[in-house]
């Protein structure tokens, strides 16, 4: 190694790391974890997760053969130090950039990711379905899945566990256990164990005492005594009746414990391998050890002080406008009750919590239990509000159909990160819960254009009683109206005329009511007055109106920030459906575009996206066959 030449600097992809001395990889952890650091200082992003995972980073990549052994990370929001180890440092400082990389492990973005996981508990099924491929092919290689502790909450984890016991496969799942507290305290006895388990020696003679057992009939005691045994000491019980051969706990964080055996493990020829790890979030940056909950996913901060950068007051958010309002709502109903998967400050019910704590339910990463958790708590007449991101909704479809809407059960959805997250890029945006909800029969489906129309919103779905409902609303600041003390609620299935105009309809559904206005000054500075509508439901639709707006005007543009086969699918087919569409009426549905968009700034996203006022103008424009002039909007917009 050339003096004073940081190990870091070393690393240009993992197999540099293959013949580093365990003091060497010791320097690299120091400095993967101080560059990490430093990268999110700038970018803002996932911080904690990627801080405990950086020795166990560093070992992997050094004692697997890495990109041709397989390696899965659930959830990905641990991977920017693996991002970092694999040909990426250069372009870390981009990371959730428009342009950049993703948060997330992601397949086109290097041959490193080869599975992507945003969304948790995916990755023992994925690794299941490399080693059957492996050994279908005859091909060699090792997979391993790392999946942390939170992941482990939901069904299909154990589901895929089961199914890899079954089929015995050569495959290891590495536990990463860094707040379940699941394991015993990490000491010298636990990583002596782990050690010697994992050892060919033990491996050795634990097949010699099995074929000792058969001879004398006694192998259902041996493996009992053997598996309760290591059980009492390690915790391994529930993964042996899995089919898996446990090690551990071992300290993820000691490169001493972690290279021997990972090593031991790679060379095992038996089936599937559960390693059970202990890390620490935020591992080594005090400020992210002392609140590992604020340190999750960070703003850009100082990297002296830890102090993160806020920008101006504003508004409140449209997700502590939510929990203020069932604050309220569940001060006159005690029957109201709140249940979260996971992301209890991110959908607001901290602040539910910490006012009814008995009424108030995180259920862990199991969006499908949640939905049917609050399917029971229906049926037996409480009034449960499941608030779950738009994109985990899409994890419990199925117990929607069947376990809510099939049996009209009054679950209210508080449908949060509805449209586009920025940062987050595809993996979380919030695209189409619009289409798979309007689907159902019965539902009752609002979207709110501001934090005072969300309030309301909120005290509708508590005064439903004999069917689904669900409202959608986007994440971050509100728009600044005043919100009223005691909100009342809707009239189900009737928008509202925000302005009276002339010859163009613009009928929006949610939170680009503010666009859609500025689309009608535009409009109307050529001449041109638009009527402005909020529909506010999505289903049912207020079909009085919309049939008015047909009627009278030359033009409808419908606005939503939703894919396409949802709220302007449903005006078009109620238009067909009535005869209005033969009059000429000229219609076009803005929606979400046809694709996956990947993270950027939100504003660049709406553009791309064309759900700014300048595209809902020149699209008015467009309809009435002013193409020059929509042309010539759009050119002055840039």
């Amino acid at each position: 190694m050339a003096v004073n030449t940081p190990t870091l600097d070393l690393v240009k992809d993992p197999a540099d790391t293959r013949g580093f001395t365990l003091a060497q990889l010791k320097s690299l952890a120091d400095e993967l974890r101080a560059e990490t650091i430093d990268a999110v200082s700038v970018t803002g992003g996932h911080l904690g997760a990627g801080l405990g995972v950086v020795e166990l980073t560093i070992a992997l990549h050094h004692v697997f053969d890495t990109p041709d052994d397989v390696l899965i990370w659930d959830v990905g929001h641990q991977c920017y130090p693996h991002k970092i180890l694999t040909g990426r440092r250069d372009r870390i400082r981009t990371i959730r950039q428009g342009g950049g990389l993703s948060g997330f492990t992601k397949r086109s973005e290097s041959t490193y990711d080869p599975f992507g996981a945003a969304h948790a508990s995916t990755s023992i099924s994925a690794a299941l379905g490399y080693a059957v491929a492996r050994d279908l092919k005859a091909e060699p290689g090792r997979v391993v899945a790392v999946i942390g502790d939170g992941s482990m909450s939901a069904g299909m984890a154990y589901e895929a566990m089961n199914n890899a016991g079954a089929l015995d496969k050569k495959l290891i799942v590495i536990l990463n256990d860094n707040d379940m507290s699941i394991a015993p305290p990490v000491g010298a006895m636990s990583h002596y164990l782990a050690k010697l388990v994992s050892s060919k020696p033990y491996r050795r003679f634990r097949k010699f005492a099995k074929a000792v057992a058969r001879l004398f009939r006694l192998e259902t005691t041996a493996r009992k005594a053997e598996e309760y045994a290591r059980g009492m000491a390690v915790g391994g019980t529930l993964f042996e009746e899995l089919g898996f051969y446990y090690v551990g706990p071992i300290d993820g964080h000691n490169l001493d414990q972690l290279v021997p055996v990972l090593k031991n493990v790679r060379d095992m020829d038996n089936g599937p391998v559960l390693i059970h790890v202990v890390t620490q979030k935020g591992k080594g940056y005090p400020p992210a050890e002392a609140a590992d909950d604020k340190y999750h996913g960070v703003s850009r901060f100082n990297v002296v002080t830890g102090e993160q950068q806020k920008g101006p007051a504003g508004p409140p958010s449209y997700t502590k406008v939510f929990a203020q309002s069932l604050i309220h709502e569940a001060e006159k109903d005690d029957r109201i009750v709140a249940i979260t998967a996971a992301m209890p400050s991110g959908t607001g019910l901290d602040l539910f919590g910490d006012r009814f704590p008995d009424r108030c339910f995180d259920v862990g990463i199991a969006e499908q239990h949640a939905v049917t958790f609050a399917a029971g708590l229906a049926a037996d007449g409480m009034k449960p509000f499941a608030a779950i991101y738009s994109t985990f909704l899409q994890r419990a479809y199925d117990q929607v159909v069947h376990d809510v809407a099939i049996q009209r059960l009054p679950v209210r959805f508080a449908i949060d990160r509805a449209g586009l997250v920025g940062a987050d890029g595809a993996t979380h945006a919030g695209s189409f819960d619009i289409g798979y909800l309007g689907q159902l029969p019965g539902f009752v489906i609002m979207a709110a254009a501001d934090e005072a129309e969300l309030a309301r919103m909120v005290a509708t779905s508590a005064a439903i009683d004999d069917r689904p409902s669900a409202f959608r609303y986007p994440r971050g600041e509100g728009t600044g109206v005043e919100i009223p003390a005691d909100p009342a609620p809707l009239e189900i299935g009737k928008g509202r005329i925000v302005r009276e105009g002339g010859k163009i309809a613009i009928l929006s559904l949610g939170a680009r009511l503010g666009e859609a206005l500025k689309a009608a000054d535009a409009l109307a500075a050529r001449g041109l007055p638009a009527t402005v509508a909020d529909a506010r439901f999505a289903k049912p639709l207020d079909e009085e109106l919309i049939l008015r707006l047909a009627r009278e005007h030359e033009a409808l543009i419908t606005v939503e920030e939703g894919a396409r086969g949802g709220f302007g699918a449903f005006v078009l087919h109620l238009l067909a459906e009535r005869g209005a569409l033969d009059a000429g009426l000229r219609i076009r549905t803005l929606t979400l575009p046809d694709v996956f968009q990947d993270q950027d700034k939100p504003e660049r996203m709406y553009d791309e996206a064309g759900l700014n006022a300048p595209h809902i103008a020149a699209a008015a424009l467009s309809a009435l066959g002013l193409d020059e002039e929509a042309a010539a909007l759009m050119a002055a917009a840039g």
